[in-house]
């Protein structure tokens, strides 16, 4: 009855759609204090990770895209989930990519895996003008993911009331292989 949508490959890793399935499995992701971290919306329960996973089936369907579900091709384990979303942020309208993988996939280098992949995808396939990225400056894995990727400087932020940055990659330095120079 549901056919699940492959968005994205990559060497290591399946990016396609959420479905309510995944709820279980994603929710005891989001439900960990390790992984949820630096996250805004703290810990999530089953419940949330159900309407998370319905927003991010809206997304799909209104925009194009949304937050993707993560699999581990050899595997074929829900990692997380890794994609773009669409984001109000100091009252400008902008698209950011986010992630959050379970904690035994953590210094693997899939986060960034999949961040490349989405990125791609945005700017290649969506061909949006520039993407961000939000990051608290304590999260230092997620600070490397996005350096790794190719963004540069930073501005400083207030998100969620939290102080943030937030990285801005343009379409042009996506082009030549992203640059800390062009930020």
């Amino acid at each position: 009855m549901n056919t699940l949508f492959t968005l994205l490959h990559t060497d290591r890793l399946i990016l396609r759609e959420l479905t309510p399935d995944d709820t279980p499995v994603l929710a005891q992701i989001l439900g960990d204090a390790e992984v949820m971290r630096h996250s805004v919306a703290g810990v999530m329960s089953e419940k949330a990770t159900g309407e998370f996973i319905d927003w991010c089936q809206f997304s799909y369907r209104e925009r194009g895209f949304g937050p993707w579900a993560v699999v581990e091709k050899s595997t074929s384990t829900l990692a997380g989930f890794c994609g773009l979303n669409a984001e109000l942020v100091d009252e400008k309208d902008e698209i950011e990519i986010g992630y959050r993988l379970a904690t035994g996939f953590w210094g693997k280098g899939l986060g960034t895996e999949a961040a490349r992949s989405a990125l791609a995808y945005g700017f290649e396939q969506l061909q949006v003008s520039s993407l961000i990225a939000i990051v608290q400056p304590t999260n230092f894995a997620s600070v490397n993911v996005i350096k790794k990727l190719g963004f540069g400087g930073f501005v400083h932020s207030q998100y969620h009331r939290q102080g943030v940055r937030i990285y801005r990659m343009t379409a042009q330095q996506w082009a030549l292989g992203g640059s800390e120079e062009l930020a």
